[in-house]
């Protein structure tokens, strides 16, 4: 009887599954190097597209050696739109402030019947308080008038809470003047505006003098058409300017 032959079973194939995470480690690990190549040189901007695409592929993207949209550019730098700069805060709380000064102020001019006499006004450069000069002199001098001393008395009140710094100017129109004490208008404008200045911190002691400064313009930056008696009135005036701290 023959013996019978063993009978051949087909050779099993090896388990060849650990190839697949092995394969994915050795792709991190080439990222993780193209990383560390990227982070030693000196353009920022790819450093951070790289990282972005790594991080891509960590958190289960595809690959990045195939994922070309992956690495994407990144959006423009910019502060939230809901802060704002330090400075542009004070900027706007120092509008807010002048603008309610103003507001008061227009307020008193209304109640006391003095709208032909002074205005205000909001300029770049800070809050303007416009003076015609018969509220203050009378013509041709620098003296004040002493009923102009009650609400002179208001406005250094109203200056003493602030703390910007004042410039005060005189303005003239442009019809000579030659006295004996003022040879010009240079000299007329100068003197109107320096007393008036001593009057107002004369008034309240708290405010300083390192805050003030007072100048004579003459005729030489008119508010209106000098060629008319109505402009020449205006041209002939005192202004006080809160000049703001932020610009």
């Amino acid at each position: 009887m023959a013996r019978r032959k063993p009978e051949k079973h087909p050779e099993e194939h090896a388990d060849e599954t650990w190839l697949v995470p092995y394969s994915d480690i050795l792709t991190l690990l080439l990222a993780l190097f193209i990383v560390l190549f990227a982070s030693s040189q000196v353009d920022q901007k790819k450093f951070q597209q790289m990282s972005q695409s790594f991080n891509s592929a960590f958190s289960g993207g595809q690959s990045i050696l195939n994922n070309e949209a992956a690495i994407v550019e990144q959006p423009s730098e910019r502060p939230p739109e809901n802060t704002l700069s330090e400075e542009n805060k004070k900027q706007a709380m120092e509008s807010l402030q002048l603008n309610d000064v103003k507001k008061k102020l227009d307020e008193y001019i209304r109640i006391n019947g003095l709208g032909g006499q002074l205005q205000t006004s909001l300029t770049e450069d800070g809050l303007v308080i416009r003076i015609q000069d018969t509220a203050l002199f009378t013509s041709g001098r620098a003296d004040m008038r002493p009923e102009s001393e009650r609400w002179g008395s208001t406005i250094a009140k109203m200056l003493a809470i602030l703390p910007q710094s004042v410039i005060i100017s005189g303005h003239t129109d442009n019809v000579p003047i030659h006295t004996a004490e003022f040879p010009s208008n240079w000299d007329l404008s100068s003197k109107r505006a320096l007393n008036f200045m001593k009057f107002l911190l004369a008034e309240d002691v708290r405010l300083k003098p390192e805050r003030f400064s007072a100048t004579g313009y003459g005729e030489y930056r008119p508010a209106a058409d000098n060629s008319t008696d109505e402009g020449r009135a205006k041209n002939r005036r005192v202004e006080v300017l809160i000049l703001k701290q932020y610009r």
